[in-house]
């Protein structure tokens, strides 16, 4: 027992190294004073500010930025709402068909989304930019949000609802009274799944952009094939470090909602 303990944590940390190396090791020369990758010769802050003073690049964080937050917002409102539809619906055949489309959604390839979008806003005669970004973030984003609430819809005791109708509540106090409350760590998990999928998301937004707007993932691929710069090191390490924040910020209100709920539950005798 203890030999297959071992070898499961020996090949945990493998993974992880295997994972994370790579990126401590951008992050690592993103401070070199020699402007390689090769040899680091000291340390300097040069390419954040780099960064921080190149007026377009803060443009495209902006945008990055609000074309996640705006399409998670209508991410998670949609999801929770397709959420409600799947767990309530019915006819078996109705909800196992849409969520098999959901799943769909999920395992198919990047590259046939982005191009997917491409053609479909290619024929509406869209015009590429902002607008085709931010719906298909929200589209890819949908699923995610789909598959966060729906758990915690089929965890609630269908008592809750019948005792809600039972003392008097409406079909909306019923909602934003009882079901929100109960799934909201799955709401909030869905948020910040859509949030992270939107801000990292290189295909889809790399099909569908247009001239005169970008994001980071797109702009830090443009950069990279011009050559290495150093400025790239610096950018991918604020974004993950962004990220990281992000996953912290979940956590923690994860783990506020789960001592809500807990104070919540009447004691047993």
């Amino acid at each position: 027992m203890k030999k297959r303990n071992t070898l499961g944590k020996t090949y945990l940390a493998v993974v992880f190294f295997v994972l994370y190396a790579p990126i401590f090791y951008l992050m690592f020369y993103s401070f070199n004073a020699g402007g390689t990758m090769n040899h680091f010769s000291g340390f300097t802050w040069d390419y954040y500010k780099e960064v921080f003073q190149d007026t377009r690049l803060l443009i495209i964080v902006l945008n990055t930025f609000v074309i996640a937050l705006l399409s998670s917002v209508v991410a998670t409102i949609l999801g929770v709402l397709g959420a409600l539809a799947i767990r309530y619906m019915p006819r078996p055949f109705a909800k196992n068909s849409l969520l098999s489309l959901n799943n769909v959604l999920i395992v198919s390839p990047d590259v046939v989304i982005g191009a997917s979008f491409l053609i479909f806003f290619t024929i509406l005669g869209v015009k590429l930019g902002f607008i085709s970004v931010l719906v298909s973030h929200i589209a890819f984003s949908i699923p995610i949000v789909v598959l966060m609430v729906l758990p915690k819809l089929q965890e609630m005791s269908p008592t809750l609802i019948d005792a809600a109708r039972d003392l008097g509540a409406s079909q909306w106090n019923v909602l934003s009274k009882v079901i929100l409350p109960y799934i909201s760590p799955g709401v909030f998990a869905g948020f910040f799944m859509a949030l992270t999928y939107s801000l990292d998301d290189f295909a889809v937004t790399f099909f569908v952009t247009g001239n005169g707007f970008s994001t980071l993932s797109v702009e830090i691929y443009s950069r990279a094939r011009q050559g290495i710069s150093l400025s790239i090191n610096a950018l991918s390490t604020l974004l993950f470090l962004f990220t990281i924040v992000l996953v912290i910020g979940y956590y923690f209100i994860n783990q506020r909602n789960a001592k809500a709920a807990q104070a919540m539950e009447v004691p047993k005798k």
